[in-house]
């Protein structure tokens, strides 16, 4: 079994996840430039962080049209599971690979600390690795990292269980403080119908070993590549 992580000009977070990646699945990932002539067969696609096209027009709006990004959104068709960080998922929602719409935050500033993020379910790949109402901590940074959409699409997320984490403080409670960005429902992270594909502003890969300062990120990837392995 195998994976790839995607590269685009801008990415930052790419060698983070193929060193997370590398840990879980005891081999490196393929690490795919975003103008490839070809996806190779595997698993798992990550769309990793960064500023992709120096986040120009809006973020993620250029790379959803990259050339590897077809490819990825016919593999995510027939089910391959595609995790998408920070700039990736705003690239996977910029390329209709989830719905709703990343803004400008809140507080119109970067923001980069850690944030605790409760687990709404754990019956998915993703999150497997965590206990349903877990309280975990990822660090965010970002500048549009605002999650928003219709009241139909909110109304629907949560009622087909596709709000994958939510901003919570450390005993496990949504609040306004909590919420780094303004997103609507303190939604951190959504699935698409299939689940097979999930977005999350916060960075797992960035807490997944101890000499990171915690290992709370590493479950994610020990977890969903287990299960492909």
């Amino acid at each position: 079994m195998d994976a790839a992580v995607i590269v685009f000009p801008g990415s930052n977070c790419d060698r983070d996840v193929a060193v997370a990646v590398e840990a879980a699945l005891g081999r490196a990932p393929h690490m795919v430039w975003h103008r490839a002539d070809s996806l190779p067969k595997v698993d798992l696609i990550v769309l990793p962080g960064g500023f992709s096209y120096g986040d120009y027009l809006r973020s993620g709006a250029i790379a959803a049209n990259s050339p590897i990004m077809g490819q990825i959104k016919a593999a995510a068709a027939a089910g391959t599971r595609v995790l998408a960080i920070c700039n990736g998922f705003q690239i996977a929602i910029e390329a209709g690979l989830l719905p709703g719409a990343l803004m400008t935050n809140a507080g119109l500033k970067f923001v980069c600390r850690d944030v605790f993020l409760k687990v709404e379910r754990n019956d998915t790949p993703f999150t497997s690795g965590y206990s349903q109402g877990q309280v975990v901590r990822f660090p965010v940074a970002h500048h549009q990292g605002n999650y928003a959409a219709d009241a139909e699409t909110l109304k629907r997320l949560d009622g087909d269980g596709l709000v994958a984490f939510r901003y919570v403080d450390a005993a496990g409670n949504a609040t306004d403080a909590a919420n780094p960005n303004g997103s609507a429902g303190n939604i951190a992270g959504v699935f698409n119908d299939a689940r097979n594909v999930m977005g999350l502003m916060p960075h797992p890969e960035r807490l997944a070993e101890a000499a990171l300062g915690g290992t709370d990120g590493a479950a994610m990837f020990r977890t969903l590549l287990s299960k492909i392995a």
